[in-house]
């Protein structure tokens, strides 16, 4: 343990020499291009001022030229030169300096003399009064204010009337002129002030950060400063190539040691993330309850979890590289399976799921729910399929345990429904058996007379057997409404239905002293597909929860009345009563198990009847009837195609 511990701290000193490298060749490196780029930027500035200087020098030649040119028209003028001469050699001037806008005399008293070229605006006069009030003659020109990029230069001439002669100088056009081509693409010129920029010269806008130089241009202008600006601003570093060079080693240099410090800790950080990852999904595996089995196109098993070799009871081993037929496939489902198999592999690549039967090692067999999904590589392509699968076998059994309690939870309500009926029945019998008795003691008193060929015995006999075959159909429709038996649907009339629970609580209405009213449509309704004896029973159990509730009291009427409609794709069946409706605190639990309106009520009516209409796939619903009472409403979906044949049943239902 000791000697582990002792390595994996070498291993880590170790690890930390190429860091320390890299740290230390990051640090030289970015030293040296600091000084690099240091340097450039003051290789760039001393070349920026050296360029302004020489723009400088330029221009103020171009203007000493200028000035030249107006202190030897003043000379000549004071050697006694003719006007025209003077005016040539202005002209010429004027025409080999374009940037001269105009030479102009001016006479003592401030007025215009002559001027090249000729007509052109006085400029200066302000500059020119300034002169004639002074004492004597000037020997430089003296500049004015600029306006509008142009600066008068004026000198007072001495002798001959000691007048005043005016050049016109336009800045812009000896910016243009005198600052040269190669300086115009690196740099932007100006001449300002400080309130403006009196002259410039710029070929596209000036960055940010643009560095500039800055050289008084006083004088010849007073207060002016001549300015170049770069256009773009100095790149960060040097383009030197030992710069480059440098750069691209010092590079090369901190990657490989960074591949030396990765592959040093790469193997321990594998290491430790494979061991967690195997750790983690074999928790992940023990811990899941569905079984996961991943398989080639061939069906050979690649793979089970723990909770599915616990499933089929057989170790991961023996299930492992086992081809179709697999060992916990139920014998008698084997050619099924084999066939789903290669519908699966022929199939389209889609999740698909079904349930089958599979046997365990020790014989129990169990249904199962199997989901399989297609199985794909990192490179996307398909190699079989994933399969998760769970037993079913308790939920089926507790759906089948379900269905059986509904079935017996409504034949116990028929069996309740018709012991609340016993003594109405036993009232209903009477009546056909007492005729029988009657008709078959007259008959009996005609034969003992002698008169067995009368036609008054035939007749008594007739009326006999009439009244038996109707005492047998009451019994026979209450066998059938209490007896035990699978549900049959078939196509019925609920009209005919109707009038037959109507028939059925005829005797108990009288009882109760209520009316039972049947409003069919003219047209009739469509069919439904529905167990004729579950129906009868939800509308028996309807109507006699209408007539008790109208016996209890207060009721608006003594009329229940049954109405049928067609609704949509729907029969409606209004079940509508006078009594004194329902009261609100019971409303929402109306069809809970155990809630009764009733003090005598078990609570189960009408939750069997809601029960039962969601079996057949239609609704159970209420509603206060506006006349006072309740009414109680049915809904079923209408038969869209009516099969040729009826289901299986439909003959017993038909009987019924």
């Amino acid at each position: 343990m000791t000697e582990s511990l002792m390595r994996s701290r070498r291993w880590d000193m170790l690890s930390l020499i190429p860091l320390v490298a890299i740290v230390a060749l990051v640090a030289l490196v970015g030293t040296l291009v600091w000084v690099l780029a240091r340097a450039d930027a003051e290789r760039a500035q001393t070349t920026l001022a050296t360029d302004a200087l020489w723009v400088e020098q330029s221009l103020r030649f171009q203007m000493a030229v200028d000035e030249d040119m107006l202190v030897r028209l003043a000379l000549d003028a004071a050697s006694g030169a003719a006007a025209g001469t003077l005016q040539a050699r202005a002209r010429v001037h004027v025409a080999s300096n374009p940037e001269v806008l105009s030479v102009q005399w001016f006479d003592r008293e401030g007025g215009g003399v002559a001027s090249v070229p000729a007509g052109v605006a006085p400029v200066g006069q302000a500059l020119v009064e300034t002169l004639l009030r002074g004492a004597g003659s000037t020997a430089r020109p003296v500049y004015g204010p600029v306006t509008g990029g142009v600066v008068p230069m004026a000198l007072r001439q001495s002798g001959a009337d000691g007048g005043v002669v005016v050049a016109a100088i336009s800045l812009p056009l000896m910016l243009e002129r005198h600052v040269p081509w190669w300086i115009a693409e690196q740099y932007a010129v100006r001449i300002s002030d400080p309130s403006q920029t009196l002259a410039e010269r710029s070929r596209r806008p000036l960055a940010e950060a643009a560095p500039a130089h800055s050289i008084s241009f006083d004088p010849p202008l007073a207060g002016t400063h001549l300015t170049i600006t770069a256009y773009d601003s100095p790149p960060a570093f040097g383009n030197s190539a030992l710069l480059i060079a440098i750069v691209g080693l010092a590079t090369f240099s901190i990657l490989a040691l960074l591949v030396v410090q990765r592959n040093a800790a790469h193997r321990r950080r594998a290491e430790a993330r494979l061991s967690a990852e195997m750790a983690f999904r074999r928790s992940m595996e023990e811990s899941l309850t569905v079984g996961l089995r991943a398989k080639d196109h061939a069906g050979r098993i690649l793979y089970v979890n723990a909770a599915f070799a616990k499933l089929v009871g057989l170790p991961a081993e023996a299930l492992i590289g086992h081809a179709p037929p697999m060992p916990y496939w139920a014998p008698d489902r084997i050619e099924e399976t084999l066939d789903r198999q290669r519908q699966l592999a022929e199939g389209a690549l889609v999740p698909q799921s079904f349930e089958t039967r599979f046997r365990r090692a020790d014989g129990t067999e169990i249904d199962v729910q199997v989901y399989e999904a297609p199985l794909m590589d990192p490179a996307g392509r398909h190699q079989g399929w994933m399969g998760s699968i769970i037993d079913i076998t308790e939920a089926k059994a507790a759906a089948r345990l379900a269905r059986a309690q509904d079935e017996s939870m409504a034949r116990t309500g028929r069996l309740v429904t018709l012991g609340e009926m016993a003594s109405t029945l036993a009232h209903e019998l009477n009546q056909p058996l007492g005729a029988i008795a009657s008709y078959a003691a007259g008959g009996m008193n005609l034969i003992e007379a002698g008169q067995q060929g009368s036609p008054q015995v035939r007749l008594a006999f007739e009326k006999l057997s009439a009244q038996a075959r109707r005492a047998g159909l009451i019994i026979r429709r209450i066998q059938d409404f209490v007896k035990k038996r699978e549900p049959r649907l078939v196509a019925l009339d609920l009209g005919e239905v109707a009038a037959d629970a109507i028939e059925l609580m005829a005797a108990e209405a009288r009882e109760l002293r209520a009316r039972l009213v049947l409003d069919l449509p003219a047209e009739g309704v469509a069919p439904v597909m529905a167990d004729r004896i579950l129906i009868e029973q939800v509308m028996v159990n309807l109507i006699r929860n209408g007539l008790e509730a109208m016996a209890q009291g207060p009721r608006a009427g003594d009329r229940l009345e049954v109405r049928l409609r067609s609704e949509g794709g729907m029969v409606r069946l209004d079940v509508a009563d006078q009594g004194p409706g329902i009261a609100e605190e019971i409303v929402t639990q109306l069809y809970d198990p155990f809630t009764s309106t009733k003090s005598q009520g078990m609570g189960m009516g009408l939750k069997i009847c809601r029960s039962i209409m969601e079996m057949l796939k239609g609704s159970l619903s209420h509603q206060p009837n506006p006349g006072g009472g309740t009414i109680f409403t049915v809904r079923l979906p209408v038969v869209q195609d009516l099969p040729e044949e009826p289901v299986a049943g439909a003959a017993e239902g038909e009987r019924a």
